[in-house]
C-alpha cells in the first residue's frame, strides 16, 4: 500500500532552497495560510546578496489588524514588481545564468504584479519556480480543508484530512509540534534536516549566505547546478 507523505508550511515570499527541498520530498505540500500573519518575518520579504551585502526584498503590505491571516494580507502597492525586478536584474546581470533565467522570472513577476493579495503572489513564484526545477509535487491551500483546532492540533487535522501516512516537518516545529498525537493517529513525523547544503559561488564576493532567496542559487547556478545543491536531488 501506498504511503502518502505531507509538509505543510506557511506561504512565503520566494523562499530559501531548504522551502523546495521540503516541496519535493512529499506528496503533498500544504500552503498553511489561514493563520496569523506576522509582521518583520519571511512572509512578504527575503534576502538577495548584492554589492552591499544582503538586502530585503520587500513587498508592501496592509496591517489591518493583529489578527489578520495571511490568506486576508492585501498588497498596498502597484510599484512592488517593477521595483523588486529592476533591484534583481541590477545585482545578478553579471550572474552565470541569469540571462538563461530571466526571461523566465520576470514572467512570473508580470503575473504577480496583477494580484492584490500576498498570498497568491506568492504562490505564483511558488509553483513558478517548482516548474523550473521540475518538482511535481501537489501543492494545495490549508483553507481548502477547513482545518479545525489550534497549533499542533490543526496541523494534525490537515495531516488527517489530506490522508497522510507521514508528515514531514521544519525543525522549529520541535517547540510545540505533539508527536505522540500524530503517532497514535496513525501518522508517522520525520524532521527536516538543512545540514549538508554545499557552498556555491555568489557574487560580489562576500562571505557565503545559505539563508537567501533560491533566486540567488539560480541565477548563479541555473537550473541543474540549483538541483545539485539541494538534498532531494543528490
Amino acid at each position: 500500500m501506498t504511503r502518502k507523505s505531507v509538509a505543510i508550511l506557511q506561504s512565503n515570499y520566494i523562499p530559501w532552497k531548504g522551502n523546495f527541498d521540503m516541496i519535493s520530498m512529499v506528496d503533498e505540500y500544504v500552503i498553511f495560510d489561514d493563520v496569523q500573519y506576522t509582521k518583520r518575518d519571511w512572509r512578504n520579504r527575503n534576502r538577495i546578496v548584492t554589492k552591499d551585502g544582503l538586502k530585503w526584498l520587500t513587498i508592501p503590505v496592509r496591517n489591518m489588524s493583529f489578527h489578520q491571516k495571511i490568506v486576508d494580507t492585501e498588497i498596498v502597492s502597484d510599484g512592488w514588481a517593477e521595483k523588486h525586478w529592476k533591484i534583481l536584474k541590477q545585482n545578478y546581470k553579471e550572474a552565470a545564468f541569469f540571462s538563461e533565467l530571466q526571461a523566465r522570472i520576470k514572467e512570473m513577476y508580470e503575473r504577480a504584479s496583477r494580484e492584490n493579495y500576498l498570498s497568491r503572489i506568492n504562490y505564483i513564484f511558488l509553483k513558478g519556480i517548482c516548474g523550473l526545477l521540475g518538482i511535481q509535487t501537489d501543492i494545495q491551500w490549508s483553507t481548502n480543508y477547513y482545518p479545525e483546532g489550534l497549533k499542533s492540533d490543526r496541523i494534525l487535522d490537515i495531516c488527517l484530512k489530506a490522508g497522510a501516512d507521514e508528515y514531514v516537518s521544519g525543525p522549529a516545529a520541535r517547540n510545540y509540534l505533539d508527536v505522540a498525537s500524530f503517532e497514535k493517529n496513525g501518522i508517522s513525523v520525520k524532521w527536516m534536516s538543512y545540514k549538508g547544503y554545499p557552498e556555491y559561488e555568489q557574487l560580489h564576493g562576500y562571505p557565503f549566505f545559505h539563508n537567501v532567496s533560491i533566486i540567488d542559487l539560480l541565477f548563479c547556478c541555473g537550473v541543474d547546478g540549483t538541483r545539485k545543491n539541494m538534498l532531494s536531488f543528490t
